[in-house]
C-alpha cells in the first residue's frame, strides 16, 4: 500500500489476516515531497548538490553502456535510425507526437471502456512499447548527436565510443539544466517513440540457385 502525505491504520475493525502478521511502514522521500508542496516550482530548479552531481554521473555511466550494448548488438539497425533522424527529423518528430497521444489516449479509453483484464493488458503492451522505444530511441539520438559534437570538437578522432559518450554527456547535461529540463524530457520522449515507430526491420530470405548436374 503506498500512502501520500498520511499514515496507514486498518480502522476499528481488526483486519482479515493471521494475527501475527504485522504492518511494517517504510517512509522515503520525505524532505523532498514536503518541499515539493510547499514550492511546486522547486521541482523545476533541481538544487546543486553531492548527490545531484552523483546521480548525474550514474545516469551518464548507466546510458553509456546501455549505448555500447545495444550498438554492438544491432549496429545496422541503429546506423539507419541515425540516418533517418538526421533526414526526417520533423517527420519523425511528428510521427512520436502523434503516437504518444494516440497511445496515451488509447489506454485511457481501453481502461475505461474494456474488461479489467483486457484493459490491463493493453496498458502493460503500451508500457513496455514506451520502455523499448526510450531505450533505442535515446541512443539513437545519443549516436546522432554524438558524431554531430566530435565532427565539430574531434574531426580527426574516429571512435564510436567516444562519439557515444559526448552524445550521452550532452544530454544528460540538457535534462540537468533548471526550467529546460522537462522540454527536453518530452523532446526525447517524442523522438524515441518516433524513431521506434518508424524503424523497419527486414529479414532477407535467401532463395536456393538451382544446381545444374
Amino acid at each position: 500500500m503506498i500512502v501520500l502525505g498520511g499514515i496507514y491504520h486498518h480502522g476499528k475493525a481488526a483486519p482479515d489476516r493471521d494475527p501475527k502478521s504485522v504492518t511494517i511502514m517504510y517512509a522515503g522521500y520525505e524532505d523532498q515531497l514536503r518541499r515539493v508542496m510547499r514550492d511546486p516550482f522547486s521541482v523545476l530548479h533541481p538544487q546543486l548538490s553531492a548527490v545531484f552531481f552523483g546521480t548525474r554521473l550514474l545516469a551518464i555511466l548507466i546510458w553509456f553502456v546501455i549505448a555500447l550494448a545495444l550498438t554492438a548488438a544491432m549496429p545496422n539497425t541503429v546506423s539507419r535510425a541515425v540516418t533517418r533522424l538526421q533526414l526526417t527529423s520533423l517527420r519523425v518528430a511528428a510521427i512520436g507526437f502523434l503516437g504518444a497521444v494516440v497511445i496515451t489516449f488509447g489506454v485511457l479509453a481501453s481502461l475505461w471502456l474494456l474488461p479489467s483484464i483486457v484493459g490491463a493488458a493493453i496498458s502493460l503492451l503500451a508500457l513496455l512499447l514506451a520502455v523499448v522505444s526510450m531505450v533505442f530511441g535515446r541512443v539513437v539520438i545519443f549516436a546522432a548527436t554524438g558524431q554531430w559534437l566530435r565532427r565539430l570538437l574531434l574531426p580527426r578522432l574516429q571512435s564510436e565510443s567516444v562519439t557515444l559518450l559526448l552524445g550521452v554527456i550532452f544530454w544528460i547535461v540538457c535534462s540537468s539544466l533548471p526550467y529546460v529540463w522537462p522540454f527536453v524530457q518530452a523532446g526525447l520522449i517524442v523522438a524515441s517513440l518516433g524513431l521506434s515507430l518508424t524503424a523497419r526491420y527486414r529479414i532477407a530470405w535467401k532463395k536456393k540457385e538451382p544446381v545444374d548436374v
